[in-house]
Formats: structure tokens, sequence, C-alpha cells
């Protein structure tokens, strides 16, 4: 089964596509439905992937940030730039392919109806990938199709991952170059994230929460890959983070797993939220990190359900701990990567551990 993503991204590309069919069928008399696909498909592919930063990565980064007025202007004439940078390459195919008889110039020229038809369902599909942008892909997809509109018992893993020194950022820069210091660092967790199959689900305050169902996290141990190729991607960047922030990030994270109810929650704002003792004890175990000395801890319960740590991760126990309202101790362990710095902040153990707080 293709990932959650990439069905929707497919999709997407299908909905373009289907839209220059339908174009097709309302003013030329379903005459060339092939033509029709293609041009669609062309047009949607190629705003997709400067929406996406597969093309013209820098003029996007620049177009952002521009003042909100501007932006705007800015934003639609690149997006009628694609549109006929699109039209163009499906009029190229189509004439090439011998769907039309038209010559190639009339073939790929841009006409105003296919112009203000093309914005519209551009505007509409980019609408609904900003949602899924907002909400999350797999959250996304779970609201519409009502997956979680009633109570769902299942085995989620859960990583928080916490950055670290953000309050004392905060304190010598101010909060708003603190706000785009972590909203630099949530989107370096994304690609990451995605690639692993994971979903970020929240963030509250300098910490994300990414999960994943138990059967596809523990799959090639991906929940542990993740954390290793975030912190990767983060020092592969080492020098941009300096000469933008002045620092490098630094992240404690915490993996467990287990048994939670999901459920979509609220009225006026829905969300979609975890209930279960699965949820505090990833909290709880991410608290430990600071009074164990290490950055990253897994409780042994997840640990033992792995198939196989990924190659040149090895795991160190650190005992049973007890955990501020759980009764029974929790053991867990540490994720080490051979003698290679990774990118975690440590601090010394004390030698005594009292509760989680």
């Amino acid at each position: 089964m293709l990932p959650a993503h990439r069905m929707f991204w497919g999709l997407i590309l299908l909905a373009a596509a289907g839209a220059g069919l339908l174009y097709n069928v309302i003013f030329a008399d379903a005459a060339a439905p092939l033509a029709g696909f293609t041009y669609g498909l062309c047009m949607g592919a190629t705003v997709l992937a400067f929406d996406r930063g597969l093309i013209l990565a820098g003029l996007q980064a620049r177009i952002r940030r521009l003042p909100a007025w501007l932006y705007v202007i800015a934003a639609e004439l690149a997006y009628v730039l694609m549109i006929v940078a699109g039209n163009a390459l499906g009029g190229l195919i189509v004439w090439s392919l011998g769907l039309t008889g038209d010559e190639l110039a009339v073939a790929t020229r841009m006409t105003a109806r296919v112009l203000a038809y093309a914005l519209a369902v551009a505007g509409l599909l980019v609408f609904v990938i900003r949602m899924r942008d907002l909400v999350g892909g797999e959250i996304f997809v779970n609201f519409m199709i009502g997956r979680y509109h009633k109570p769902v018992a299942e085995e989620r893993i859960f990583l928080f991952l916490d950055v670290v020194g953000s309050t004392a950022f905060a304190e010598t820069h101010g909060d708003l170059r603190a706000q785009e210091y972590l909203s630099a660092v949530f989107a370096t967790l994304a690609e990451p994230v995605r690639r692993n199959g994971g979903s970020v689900d929240d963030y509250i305050g300098d910490l994300a929460m990414v999960t994943w169902p138990m059967s596809r996290g523990l799959k090639d141990a991906r929940c542990v890959t993740c954390v290793f190729d975030v912190i990767d991607r983060i020092e592969a960047d080492e020098a941009a983070w300096i000469a933008r922030f002045g620092t490098v990030p630094k992240l404690r994270a915490a993996l467990h797993g287990g048994s939670v109810v999901t459920a979509e929650v609220g009225v006026d704002r829905h969300k979609i939220a975890y209930f279960g003792d699965a949820v505090n004890v990833t909290s709880r175990i991410e608290a430990l990190c600071r009074p164990l000395g290490v950055g990253i801890l897994i409780s042994q319960d997840l640990l033992g359900r792995l198939p196989r740590l990924p190659p040149g991760v090895r795991a160190r126990s650190l005992g049973a701990h007890a955990l501020r309202g759980r009764g029974a101790p929790l053991a867990v362990a540490t994720l080490e990567r051979g003698a290679v710095d990774t990118g975690i902040a440590e601090e010394p153990a004390p030698r005594r551990v009292a509760a989680a707080r």
C-alpha cells in the first residue's frame, strides 16, 4: 500500500489532470480528451513543483519574505508563470504525440480562457494543500475519511522532540526571533519524519510530538531512524544555522509506545487527540533526559518490541526509574551511535535520580 503522503500527491495530480479533461469536455465537446488530460497534468505538476519548492525554490523563498500586500501580487504572478510553463509543456507533449492537429505554436499558446480556468483550479488545489499543511498530512486524511469521528483504540509510538535552550535563546534574542528559530527547527523535522512514515501531530511550545501506528513505527526501526535522521540533517547544515541564528539546535528525544484511544475532539475547532498512559509516559521519559545526562531515551518496553536497531546504533540500559503519576518504575535505555557526536544536548548525570517532574 502506498504511503499516505504519496497517495495524497497522486490524487492532487489526478485532480489537476481531471480538471484538464473537464475543460476539454466543456469547451471542446470532448474532441480530444487525452489532450485535455495531458494539459491538466502538466500544468498541475508545474504548479505543485513550484509550490513545494522543487523548482525555483530561491524565488519562492524571496516571495515569502515580501510584505503581505506585495506577497499576494508576487505569488499570483508566479503561479501565472508556472501555468504558462505547464501549458507550454503540455502543448509540446500533445503535439509530439499527435494528439492534436494544431501547429506547435497554437498547441503551446496560452489563451485568456485557459489561464482563468487554470488559475481557479490551481487556487482550489493550493487551498487544499495549505489545509493539509496546517493540520498535518495524516491528520488531514483522517479528518476527510472520518476515521476518528468515533473513538478508536489503537497502539501508537510517540516521539517527543524538545528543543534545548529555546528559553535562553528567547531571553537573549527576543520572542519574535525565538519563534523564527523554533519554526526553522520544526521545518527541519518535516522531511525526516515524512521519510520514516511518521506524522508530526502537534507542537507544544518548543516540543514537537511525532507519532506512528505501532506496526509502521516498528518496521525497520523507523521511529529510531527518524531521530538520527533529524540529527544528521541539523548537523549537515551546521554552518547555515550558525550564520542565521548564531547557534546549532540541540534536541532531547523520548520514545515510547503503547495503547491509546484516538478521537476527534472539539466543536468550533476540531483536532485529533490521544488519550492514554502512553502519551503521559513519553512526556515523563523526556523529562528524565536532563537528570540522566543523556539526549535520547527509549522505554525498555518499546525497545524490546523493535525487531532490530538501525546499523551503527546501540542501546545502553539506564535501569528503572520512578515517574511522576506512575506507580511502577519504568526501565529506560539511551540510544548511542558509536563515538560519533549525536548532536544531542548532554549533561552530567547526578548520583541519584528522583522521580521525573
